[in-house]
């Protein structure tokens, strides 16, 4: 059995970590399928974004320490853990919560560019309380996204979050009480009818952007943005405005 499924629908990719029976905690072989489906993703010219969910109702419980016992890395050379935590896809992916997000889990979750979940989810680092540190983002990048005191206090404690407070800090987008799966599809499908140059030109920008000096800031975001403004795509999309019907991307 695959330890990695994928469907491919209008415009995106579903990866499901497929692992039930083991709360969808990570190994070598789930990261690399990951990371092959991202791979697959930048490269489709089809796929404009990609949706990352767990089976049987569990996101990911972070890394299989059976796994780690035996010297196992779940992880991809200069991709992460996962295949993502360093370095995901160029486009945009959405992590879809059911039940648990934990440790390597919510470095998961926290590595996606959108987070939707399932108000009953439950978000947390608890690497502390087995002498870990949650050293796949968690103690490097949540704090940008939730802020300084809510990163150490779930840092420091290893206590779970639930769903609601999650997306009071800032870490969930949407908040369903439907399938998670569901909501993710929908904002996915939203995400993929735009613009592909831009979407890839916008999350490079958001993501690369914080550490920008401000005399550097607009000189490298024209770099990135000049292909776009000058692409067949751009001169497309204000044609479609003005004809008044669904823009057809080309990808350049």
């Amino acid at each position: 059995m695959s330890e990695v499924l994928t469907d491919i629908q209008d415009g995106f990719i579903i990866v499901t970590i497929n692992r039930p029976e083991a709360k969808n905690a990570m190994t070598k072989a789930a990261a690399e399928g990951i990371h092959a489906a991202m791979e697959q993703l930048d490269n489709d010219n089809s796929l404009n974004a990609g949706i990352i969910t767990g089976a049987g109702g569990t996101f990911c419980s972070g890394m299989d320490l059976k796994g780690f016992l035996r010297g196992e890395t779940p992880s991809v050379k200069g991709y992460g853990f996962g295949g993502i935590t360093e370095k995901g896809p160029e486009k945009p992916i959405i992590a879809a919560v059911e039940g648990y997000a934990l440790a390597g889990g919510l470095e998961l979750a926290l590595a996606c560019d959108l987070c939707v979940a399932n108000s009953k989810a439950k978000f947390g680092i608890p690497e502390v309380k087995r002498s870990l540190v949650a050293a796949a983002g968690g103690v490097i990048k949540l704090q940008q996204l939730v802020g300084k005191r809510v990163a150490m206090e779930m840092a420091l404690t290893g206590d779970f979050m639930d769903a609601q407070r999650a997306y009071d800090v800032g870490f969930v987008n949407r908040l369903t009480d439907g399938p998670a799966l569901d909501a993710a599809m929908e904002l996915a499908a939203t995400v993929a009818a735009n613009g592909p140059l831009a979407l890839k030109a916008t999350k490079k920008i958001i993501n690369e952007s914080y550490d920008w000096s401000s005399a550097e800031a607009w000189k490298k975001q024209a770099e990135i943005t000049a292909p776009v403004f000058m692409s067949k795509d751009a001169q497309e999309g204000s044609l479609a405005f003005a004809q008044k019907r669904k823009p057809d991307w080309k990808g350049e």
